[in-house]
C-alpha cells in the first residue's frame, strides 16, 4: 500500500501575486510517495477523476525502454504504479476520446484509456527530443514540440506535420491549446502564441526565469500559470505581465509538466528528480 505524504499547511511556501484588486496564493496540499521515478508530466483526467503522470524513470534524453505512466487519485494516492509500462523516455501526455497520446523521444505513441494498450506509434521525422503534446479537440489535431530541435509538429488522422522550426521558436517546450492560438513555452523562459492558420508567432509574456517554460495552464480571462523546470512557477497577467509565485529552487526541486483541475482550483505539479507529484490549492 503506498502512503501518502501530507505536509502541515503552516510548513508549504505561500507566495502571493495580485491581479487587480485580487491576491492569489498558492498553498501545498499533498506530496505523493516517493514511487513515481522521475514524475515529467501529470494530466488530469475530468471524468475519471483520476491524474495520469508519465515517469521517465531515468534519463530525460537517453532511450531506456523503462518508462511508465502511473495513476493517481485527487487524495495523492497511487492506485495504479505501472499502468503502462516498458515505454521510451515519456514526457507530455493529452487526451483526445477515449485515447491517451504520449511523448516518447522521437514518437508519439496511442494508448487506449481503458486497457492501457499501446495501439499505435507514430515516428517524427528526425526527431531527438520529443517533449510536450496539446490538444485541440475541437479540429481535432495534436501539437508536438522537440525541444532539441526547436520544431512543432502536428498530428492529425495518423499523419505528422511540420508546422513551425527555428525563427522564435528555441527549445521549445510546453504547450497549451487556449482557444485559437497555440501557446508554447519558450527554452528562454518566455511565453510564445501560434496562429496555427497563419503559422504567426508572437511573444505573448517576456522572459520568466532562466530555464525552460514546461507545464502551461490557463486560470481564464487570458491569465495563465507557467513553471519553468529549475523549480518556478510563474503568473501570467492579461497583459503579459508576469509575477513569481513559487520558488522550490532552494529545496533543489523541479517543476515539470503541470496540469490544473478548475472545479477544485488544484494545481499538479511532477518534481522530476524529487520522484513525486504535489498538489497546490490555488487560491
Amino acid at each position: 500500500m503506498h502512503k501518502t505524504r501530507f505536509v502541515p499547511l503552516f510548513l508549504t511556501l505561500i507566495l502571493p501575486i495580485f491581479a487587480g484588486a485580487q491576491s492569489i496564493e498558492l498553498q501545498l496540499v499533498w506530496e505523493t510517495d516517493t514511487t513515481l521515478r522521475t514524475a515529467e508530466s501529470v494530466l488530469f483526467h475530468p471524468s475519471q477523476q483520476v491524474l495520469y503522470v508519465s515517469c521517465i524513470n531515468g534519463s530525460a534524453s537517453r532511450e531506456n525502454k523503462n518508462s511508465y505512466i502511473a495513476k493517481v487519485g485527487l487524495d495523492g494516492k497511487v492506485v495504479q504504479l505501472k499502468f503502462v509500462d516498458k515505454l521510451n523516455v515519456t514526457k507530455g501526455m493529452a487526451l483526445l476520446g477515449d485515447k491517451l497520446y504520449v511523448t516518447e523521444i522521437t514518437q508519439v505513441t496511442e494508448i487506449d484509456l481503458i486497457t492501457g494498450n499501446v495501439l499505435n506509434r507514430y515516428p517524427v521525422p528526425n526527431a531527438t527530443f520529443l517533449n510536450d503534446i496539446a490538444v485541440d479537440s475541437t479540429k481535432q489535431v495534436l501539437y508536438v514540440t522537440d525541444s532539441k530541435e526547436s520544431k512543432m509538429w502536428s498530428l492529425a488522422n495518423g499523419k505528422v506535420q511540420l508546422i513551425s522550426a527555428g525563427g522564435l521558436l528555441k527549445g521549445t517546450n510546453g504547450l497549451l491549446v487556449d482557444g485559437h492560438q497555440v501557446l508554447i513555452g519558450h527554452g528562454d523562459g518566455a511565453l510564445l502564441g501560434l496562429n496555427p492558420a497563419t503559422k504567426e508567432i508572437h511573444t505573448m509574456a517576456n522572459v520568466m526565469g532562466t530555464s525552460s517554460n514546461d507545464g502551461i495552464v490557463a486560470l481564464g480571462n487570458g491569465t495563465y500559470l507557467i513553471n519553468e523546470v529549475a523549480g518556478k512557477v510563474w503568473y501570467v497577467g492579461a497583459t503579459g505581465t508576469t509575477d513569481l509565485k513559487l520558488d522550490l529552487t532552494s529545496q533543489q526541486i523541479k517543476t515539470a509538466d503541470t496540469d490544473y483541475n478548475p472545479g477544485t482550483r488544484m494545481l499538479f505539479i511532477p518534481t522530476l528528480f524529487h520522484n513525486t507529484v504535489r498538489a497546490y490549492s490555488v487560491r
